[in-house]
């Protein structure tokens, strides 16, 4: 069954497209129920995914994949008819989710001295790309803009290369990830003290959480770290990616003992004992490897690691204790991962009309349990009935809201 820790809170979500959205889906799969609110016309633009990537009317892959299990409710915010419903609703609510820019909510009479009046002990989570003060507060923002903003560019490749950003929206999910903790913790609080909370989460400031240790490196010297590319951040020799024979292996073999161990399997025994390679006095003093000619040992290295079979080498280094792993498209690491018994992996599958939608929980498993499959995500509007009607509208009212353009019954 998981915990279900959030079983009974409920959750009014504003948010669209990642970092929001996110932020529900990991309170939704924690047993919350959430109600995400769109435009009545189109919904969240994430709905619309690209050719082929459709698994229902209105549902693509990347909604679907945090969006599960909530409801829909589509109706129009700016309209004045929306209003008494919508406050009604937050009287109803636990948690309060926006991530328009600052001051947009306001207008909308969704503020947080607003929503307070509703519901004093309401936890109201802003999500913005800058925060909601200074002089950044109202500048549009997106993940790669953000990840260049922060820092987080320059730190990925080779000195040499153009600044390349992360290969996946990392900010966006960062956020929610971060959006969720504090959610959580705000509603702990709550439960211990009644007292409710105002959340301003960022996109950049949650971009330095995902840097941290290299983030108080540089605050601390005033310097920029290196960056390093396919090398490992201990700077050992052992600790990059080489090619083998048949593919690309990456190799964590950053203490003394890994790194012998990974020259003896291949078979360069004398390399961790040679002083014109390796700095012993400061491998002695650091406990990870040390290089003294640090472009002559990977050359050493990478020409043994040639000759060798991908599999064969991973295989013998394993047993050794030497971390490693062969370089996989995320096709290849899904295949691999979610097969056998390799690791702990629970697997999820939640059907739609245009295929199966696999998901692996919430990351984690809890006595042992990942919980069930949160359920598809809503068509858009789908639940804009049901939900209008638990507020006590009766069908006419409902029908005339649908006529007026107010809401959209899906």
């Amino acid at each position: 069954m998981g915990m279900n820790a959030l079983a009974g809170i409920k959750v009014l979500d504003l948010s669209h497209v990642i970092a929001g959205p996110t932020a529900s889906h990991y309170l939704a799969l924690e047993g919350a129920e959430v109600i995400k609110v769109e435009p009545p016309k189109r919904g969240d633009v994430l709905r619309h995914g690209r050719p082929g990537q459709s698994l229902d009317r209105g549902i693509s892959v990347g909604f679907a994949a945090i969006n599960g299990g909530k409801r829909s409710l589509a109706i129009d915010l700016k309209r004045p008819e929306a209003r008494p419903l919508i406050e009604a609703l937050l009287t109803q609510c636990d948690v309060f989710i926006e991530n328009y820019r600052p001051g947009a909510a306001a207008r909308l009479g969704l503020g947080h001295e607003q929503v307070l009046q509703l519901r004093p002990d309401i936890v109201y989570a802003s999500i913005s790309g800058f925060g909601q003060q200074g002089e950044w507060a109202g500048r549009p923002a997106y993940d790669h803009v953000v990840q260049s903003a922060m820092g987080m560019s320059c730190l990925q490749g080779d000195a040499a290369q153009d600044p390349m950003k992360v290969g996946f929206p990392v900010v966006d999910t960062a956020t929610g990830m971060v959006a969720a903790q504090a959610i959580t913790t705000a509603l702990l609080r709550r439960f211990r003290t009644g007292r409710g909370a105002l959340l301003d989460i960022s996109m950049a400031q949650a971009a330095l959480q995902r840097m941290w240790p290299e983030v108080a490196k540089v605050a601390h010297s005033g310097e920029d770290s290196p960056r390093v590319g396919n090398r490992g951040f201990t700077g050992s020799p052992g600790a990059a990616t080489f090619a083998c024979a048949d593919g690309w292996l990456s190799t964590a073999a950053n203490t003394p003992v890994q790194f012998r161990a990974l020259c003896e399997v291949l078979d360069l025994p004398g390399l961790p004992d040679d002083p014109a390679l390796i700095d012993l006095a400061a491998t002695a003093a650091s406990g990870f490897v040390a290089a003294r000619d640090a472009e002559r040992l990977h050359t050493h290295i990478s020409t043994a690691m040639r000759r060798c079979a991908l599999v064969d080498l991973e295989t013998a280094l394993s047993a050794r204790g030497v971390p490693c792993a062969p370089v996989r498209t995320l096709s290849q690491a899904l295949a691999a991962a979610a097969t056998g018994t390799r690791m702990t992996l629970p697997v999820r599958q939640t059907p739609y009309p245009g295929g199966t939608v696999r998901d692996f929980a919430g990351g984690y498993l809890a006595d042992g349990d990942a919980g069930p499959a949160l359920g598809p995500a809503p068509r858009h509007g789908q639940h804009t009935g049901a939900i209008l009607a638990e507020l006590g509208l009766p069908k006419d009212e409902i029908q005339r809201l649908q006529a007026l353009g107010v809401i959209n019954l899906g």
